[in-house]
């Protein structure tokens, strides 16, 4: 194969000379001019950044098409699997670890559909455990495979079905109904199933610019899953009563970790943080007056994945805020009451060696494992047997979802309580309809007003 690294790209240009609206990627390797035509600027723009980010890792480009080395290999691909193994890789270098993984699981359970039901198959967990651990990994991070996960990558590799299948509306919506449904067999969520719809009909768009596909069978195919409420159920929230107990049975924790965590938890609770908002909060970003009350400035998050997604070969990436462009910053004004843990826990505790509040005792960030075993631990002390079985603060996260309950319960607008927790506001409102009290009696009561006027 004839490659060079001398590659030019042009900005993309519309066709005015086709009859229907096209829009053409223009480069040149070598001395050969390219050109490819989309029918939307969306795929054109996808199509060229693709082709840029493989120029920038490095990537020889073949003078004969004009494509890079991953999408020659994505193209060359025969099998569903080894389409998405190239996919993948070639998405890898330009994502976060976080992004990595959901792209990684998503396209576990989409190949664990495309197969022929050939003889001599093995046991689900096993074939999840050789796509997970080793094919949707780069050469350097793949799990060593023993013998019986090295039978499952043979049964894989033949029992993989021709990309060209998907060209059949069947078997795209056999795909959709294995994404729909967790591992247990509950109905997913909706968030998550239109997250894995998206990263699928991503990689469906490359296989068309590659031309494995003639168009997008997802966009013919309509197809949609059982609606499951993204609203927060009522029941795991507590009132002041309960997270003021709940946070003092923190400290009765373990010797040592109960105490580390005593100032993380109030963080979710008073200041409505995301468990991973809260792990990368520093000092520097506390603004904790002796009096009144403080300000939190959010800069960076601590999301944990997998070693193996991660650049840094750590659980812990320093990322920006959820949503928002990676320097984005949100005030959140805290109460006297969270000033003072705060100002205690900085006291007591320090901080680690890059500023961070929280910390284990060798410095680094808690697991959530870790501080949901604290948390199981303290509802254990705080609430009474039925509590304990009931979903009443079942979770970490269900502090910031009592957080956000109150704030609206009190009557904060919801433009400022959005601004606050890091929404929108129809996302807010939308996941805390059934959380604001108070709402049916007055409804009632405007109505009742009305009727007798």
């Amino acid at each position: 194969m004839n490659t060079s690294y001398d590659v030019k790209f042009w900005d993309i240009r519309r066709n005015q000379s086709s009859r229907t609206a096209s829009f053409e990627v223009r480069w040149k390797v070598g001395r050969r001019g390219k050109s490819k035509s989309f029918r939307t600027k969306g795929l054109a723009e996808s199509f060229l950044s693709d082709m840029r980010q493989a120029a920038k890792r490095g990537e020889a480009f073949e003078l004969e098409t004009g494509l890079p080395e991953s999408m020659i290999k994505a193209k060359n691909a025969r099998t569903w699997l080894q389409f998405a193994q190239a996919y993948v890789l070639a998405k890898w270098p330009h994502s976060a670890a976080k992004s990595r993984e959901g792209l990684t699981d998503t396209m576990t359970g989409v190949t664990l559909a495309l197969l022929h039901d050939r003889p001599g198959k093995p046991d689900t967990a096993t074939l999840r455990a050789v796509l997970r651990n080793h094919v949707f990994l780069p050469e350097d991070r793949r799990a060593r495979l023993d013998p019986e996960q090295t039978a499952a990558m043979r049964w894989l590799t033949a029992a993989s079905l021709p990309v060209i299948e998907l060209e059949e509306a069947k078997t795209v919506r056999a795909v959709l109904e294995a994404i729909s449904v967790n591992l247990d067999g509950t109905r997913a969520a909706d968030s998550t199933f239109r997250r894995k719809r998206a990263v699928f009909h991503h990689a469906l768009g490359y296989a068309v610019e590659l031309g494995e596909l003639s168009a997008n069978p997802l966009d013919r195919v309509k197809w949609k899953p059982a609606k499951i409420s993204g609203e927060v159920d009522r029941r795991v929230v507590v009132n002041p009563t309960q997270a003021r107990e709940l946070l003092a049975a923190v400290t009765y924790v373990g010797r040592t970790r109960g105490a580390m965590l005593a100032g993380m938890f109030p963080c979710m609770y008073f200041a409505g943080l995301r468990p991973a908002e809260a792990a990368g909060l520093r000092e520097k970003d506390c603004h904790l007056p002796e009096s009144g009350w403080g300000l939190l400035t959010l800069e960076e998050t601590r999301p944990e994945s997998g070693r193996q997604f991660s650049d840094s070969g750590e659980t812990h990436d320093v990322r920006g805020l959820k949503q928002r462009r990676r320097k984005a910053i949100r005030d959140v004004p805290i109460p006297p009451e969270l000033v003072k843990i705060l100002r205690a826990h900085i006291e007591r505790h320090g901080g680690a060696a890059d500023g961070r509040l929280f910390r284990t005792a060798t410095g680094g960030v808690f697991s959530t494992t870790a501080y949901t075993k604290v948390w199981k631990e303290a509802r254990m002390y705080a609430l009474t047997p039925d509590q304990v079985a009931s979903p009443l603060a079942g979770r970490p996260y269900d502090l910031r979802h009592a957080a956000v309950s109150l704030w609206l319960n009190s009557g904060v607008p919801a433009p400022d309580v959005a601004e606050r927790a890091g929404h929108s506001v129809d996302v807010l409102l939308r996941v805390y309809a059934k959380c604001i009290d108070g709402q049916r009696e007055i409804a009632n009561q405007r109505i009742a007003d009305a009727l007798t006027t």
